[in-house]
């Protein structure tokens, strides 16, 4: 069972310090020891594309920003804001964020940029979103994106994790989705998820990137072989993870693009994993 805990009228919101660039924390669940996601107020003013990340965090010791790059996990049309993230023990921002409750405060810039968008890409037939761990954020925004359906006939989410628990925040997203009032309908048929694991045993193992590699996943899912004539893919991991895919990508034939030059697939450079 997982923790939740909802913002509600009696809140202490008035009581903490006004932060810069200040947004309100509205829920909080965490879903392993390691793992959590929040939602916080919008601010009014934000546009920001499905796939961007903004700049968050909290005040230092010193009472200095000390702020992250987060991808937006929640779509474009949402009211709210949603985050998905990693616990450090020791991190200089995780180690303090992970305590946040509904009421608090955190700083948001509303500056969203990023790579894993739409207009980055040429137009396809399929779309592969590759993610490890906390990468799985941005495309938990995409997915929820009408365009993302409006586009591409098949949406294939890999994500992979150590062990099933760290995957259920995409696993219970993407079963959601079915009963979507805005994108239900559109979804129904073109979402194909495969988690994998790769220390706990589950009925599907492995890294993206040998997965990929091997062939093993299109043979599971019934379906050719990457190229550049149809496959689309945005990538979101670790540096090594992000090295290693565009080297398989690549290999299919594969062009790596950019919001000013649209390819076959982009990278998202800015994520932050282990050590924040």
């Amino acid at each position: 069972m997982t923790e939740i805990s909802l913002m509600t009228e009696a809140s202490p919101v008035a009581a903490k310090p006004h932060l810069p660039d200040a947004q309100t924390v509205t829920s909080v669940k965490h879903w392993t020891d390691r793992l959590f996601s929040f939602r916080v107020t919008r601010p009014k003013s934000l546009r920001f594309r499905s796939g961007e990340f903004v700049m968050i965090g909290l005040l230092d010791d010193k009472g200095k920003p000390l702020l992250r790059a987060y991808s937006i996990a929640s779509p474009a049309w949402d009211e709210e804001l949603e985050f998905y993230s990693i616990k450090v023990p020791d991190g200089p921002l995780t180690s303090r964020l992970q305590h946040i409750k509904p009421g608090d405060e955190i700083i948001l810039r509303p500056k969203p940029v990023g790579t894993l968008v739409h207009d980055a890409l040429l137009p396809g037939k399929r779309i592969w979103f590759l993610a490890t761990g906390t990468g799985i954020a941005p495309f938990a925004s995409l997915m929820r994106e009408p365009e993302t359906y409006e586009k591409y006939d098949q949406v294939i989410m890999m994500h992979t994790c150590r062990e099933v628990a760290e995957l259920e925040y995409g696993r219970q997203l993407v079963e959601s989705l079915k009963d979507d009032p805005l994108i239900g309908e559109m979804v129904g048929g073109k979402l194909i998820y495969y988690p994998t694991t790769t220390r706990e045993p589950f009925h599907h193992m492995g890294r993206v990137t040998d997965n990929l590699a091997s062939g093993k996943v299109f043979a599971d899912l019934g379906l050719p072989p990457m190229n550049p004539a149809e496959d689309r893919a945005m990538v979101c991991g670790s540096l090594a993870f992000n090295i290693d895919v565009k080297a398989i990508l690549e290999g299919f034939g594969l062009r790596e693009g950019a919001n000013s030059d649209p390819k076959e697939f982009v990278v998202e450079k800015a994520f932050v994993g282990d050590g924040i």
